[in-house]
């Protein structure tokens, strides 16, 4: 007689034994599971065994022919759920994973194991908010330690403030906890110190250098950080354990878009396409890195897949009309009509909808009610933000009362003396990205993106200054010595070598929002170049007021705040053209596009670069381009643009009146934007 044939007693131990087999010789697992089953019948324990040992010897089809009966035949298991959750996960199904793994946690929610996984999926599915909720019920269920559960629940129901006190408690008495070290990380990113985060992260991983779901949280916030060397090197230490985890998969994927390394990240969207075929968000996310690679055809495939799967996805529709060149048949805007009436739509999906529907109607040439389906994303979106013009305002009056000549003077010839950047200024919209294909043709400059790292420096000299008790950075900038200058550039030039692929020795900076730093570039980069990229007020305006943006740009939501963000912006340029004669070179677009030779002579006259054809050949750049100009950029200069925003002109009275006395200076500055309050 066997083990397994005898008595009940017997039988546990055979079973118990199996199962710790599981860990350290599956296969003797998948024999002694075997053994019991031939002994006994379909033993579910002994099967779930049987699977299990399967599954963790890759071996996943066969894991999922013992599981599909075993959960039909014991549909109330959560354990038998999970398994076939894994075992689906596993076998490349991510999307059939996610609701075995649900039904799992219904039945039984502590299941540390089911609740990782479920983020994981999640992760990869661009789930981030379900993920983050499902990785703090892992960290909730994952601890039998009744002050850390404590504090798990109280993050699992967002008291942050209890959290952390239970956390700063904790390790005051056991400094090397690193389950409470990762916890609070968590904190800390929650409420944006992510440098706190970072820190914590890190420290937690020098204890556990194993401890692979603290090791994925320091990956997201040195990518969120704007770190991406660091953020790829963790993920590739968390892929060697894990090869195909589709959420390590998906986040390499997006850091790899973020530093401009498009090919590869294509290939690992597809990978994770394979495991989750019906995921909408899935295919955006490929369709977004599809149109800044430059396939735009294949784009446009992507986004028609994301819509087959969930039609009422306004920030796919709104995709498809940001490729500036697609138009929309008669269909599509019946669909888009028909999914923006319905009572349950989201907001978000909403909006994206009305922007899309305006830039359709636009094609058509209804311009009455595409301006109306602008004006409605817009009055929602606004909803949505706290942007205000008089901050902004009080902003630009502050930085023109620090930044004057006598201060520039005093501090000539400090800095890193780096020629390398050349930065594109200006407001959105304004040709910043023709500007930048323009130059990118050179053979000695390398185009890259909107950079985030100024954002970076200026976000760190901020806390610096609030440390400081000083009111903004530009009031710290006065106390920076040379070396403290020099150090801030030569960050720049360190933070921005990993966009740098092509070894010219010249690079782009184009993110426009810089102008509002062009005082700490000019300090810390004394000899890089720093371009204007100017619009006409109503045609930039207008054109910022038609485009949702991904993030950032909480001025473009109304008429009137746009006005006076342009009106802020004029008068700050047109005070660093006082402090710093010559410093800013200025290209009008209108003149840009009447005598293109002679303004792209001036351009790189004014970047010290010899004259090459191919700056005006540059449609034919095949570069990788992000900005909602991407497409429009491969396409030679046409004038047909220039006065577009005519049609609209009907309904741009509370623009024209917040612009002032800059509508009809333009291209020149009037005197008084040296005052550039708004009129009663």
């Amino acid at each position: 007689m066997t083990a397994a044939a005898s008595p009940t007693g017997t039988l546990d131990t055979a079973l118990d034994h199996a199962r710790h087999l599981l860990a350290s010789d599956p296969a003797m697992a998948a024999q002694q599971a075997s053994e019991i089953i031939r002994a006994v019948g379909r033993h579910p324990m002994a099967l779930l065994i049987l699977a299990a040992s399967h599954r963790v010897r890759g071996q996943a089809s066969h894991a999922l022919d013992v599981l599909e009966p075993l959960v039909r035949e014991h549909p109330q298991w959560a354990l038998a759920h999970l398994e076939h959750g894994l075992a689906l996960g596993r076998a490349g199904r991510g999307d059939a994973a996610v609701p075995a793994l649900r039904r799992a946690l219904t039945l039984k929610a502590d299941l540390p194991q089911a609740w990782r996984e479920l983020g994981d999926h999640l992760a990869a599915m661009n789930d981030a908010d379900g993920a983050a909720a499902a990785y703090l019920q892992h960290t909730r269920y994952s601890t039998r330690d009744p002050e850390l559960m404590q504090a798990a629940g109280a993050l699992a129901d967002h008291r942050i403030p209890e959290a952390e006190a239970l956390l700063r408690a904790r390790l005051k008495r056991t400094p090397t906890d690193v389950a409470a070290i990762r916890m609070l990380a968590e904190v800390a990113a929650r409420v944006g110190r992510i440098d706190d985060a970072e820190a914590l992260l890190a420290r937690c991983l020098e204890l556990a250098p194993d401890f692979h779901a603290a090791r994925q949280n320091h990956a997201l916030v040195l990518h969120r950080a704007n770190r991406p060397q660091e953020a790829l090197q963790a993920i590739d230490a968390l892929l060697a354990h894990d090869p195909d985890n589709p959420a390590y998969l998906n986040l390499k994927a997006v850091v790899l878009c973020r530093v401009g390394d498009y090919e590869p990240a294509l290939a690992l969207y597809e990978r994770v396409l394979a495991s989750y075929p019906d995921q909408a968000k899935i295919w955006m996310s490929y369709g977004h890195a599809l149109k800044t690679a430059g396939h735009a055809a294949r784009a446009i495939e992507a986004y028609r897949r994301a819509l087959a799967r969930e039609p009422g996805f306004g920030e796919v529709w709104w995709s498809l009309a940001n490729l500036k060149t697609f138009r929309f048949s008669d269909d599509d805007v019946g669909v888009m009509r028909a999914q923006r009436a319905r009572d349950d739509l989201a907001d978000d999906h909403r909006l994206h909808l009305d922007f899309a529907l305006g830039k359709a109607l636009e094609d058509e040439g209804e311009y009455a009610p595409s301006f109306a389906h602008y004006r409605d994303g817009n009055a929602l979106r606004r909803t949505q933000l706290a942007y205000s013009a008089d901050d902004t305002h009080a902003r630009t009056e502050r930085l023109k009362a620090a930044h004057t000549a006598t201060f520039f003077a005093g501090r000539t010839g400090l800095g890193c003396e780096a020629p390398d950047p050349i930065f594109i200024v200006g407001m959105p919209r304004a040709g910043s990205t023709l500007l930048e294909q323009i130059l990118a043709s050179h053979s000695a400059v390398e185009g890259t993106m909107e950079l985030p790292e100024i954002t970076s420096i200026t976000r760190d000299l901020r806390a610096q200054a609030r440390a400081d008790g000083a009111e903004t950075y530009h009031d710290l900038l006065a106390d920076l010595d040379g070396d403290a200058l020099r150090k801030l550039g030569e960050r720049y030039l360190e933070a921005t070598r990993i966009h740098r692929k092509s070894g010219r020795p010249f690079f782009i900076d184009k993110m426009p929002n810089n102008f509002a730093h062009t005082g700490l570039i000019h300090l810390m980069l004394p000899n890089a170049k720093i371009i204007d990229a100017r619009r006409h007020p109503l045609a930039c305006c207008l054109s910022g007021y038609k485009q949702h943006f991904a993030r950032g740009q909480g001025f473009s939501y109304g008429l009137e705040d746009i006005g006076r963000y342009y009106r802020d912006y004029v008068a700050l340029m047109a005070h660093y053209d006082a402090a710093l004669p010559g410093r800013v070179h200025r290209v009008i677009y209108e003149q840009l596009v009447d005598d293109t030779e002679a303004e792209v002579r001036r351009l790189l006259d004014y970047c010290g670069l010899p004259f090459e054809d191919g700056c005006l050949r540059f449609f034919e750049n095949a570069r990788p381009v992000r900005t909602a100009s991407s497409e429009q950029v491969r396409q030679p200069i046409y004038r047909e643009g220039v006065d577009h925003w005519r049609h609209y002109e009907p309904w741009l009275e509370p623009l024209k009146n917040a612009l002032g006395p800059v509508l009809g200076a333009y291209p020149a500055v009037p005197d008084s934007t040296e005052d550039s309050s708004i009129p009663d």
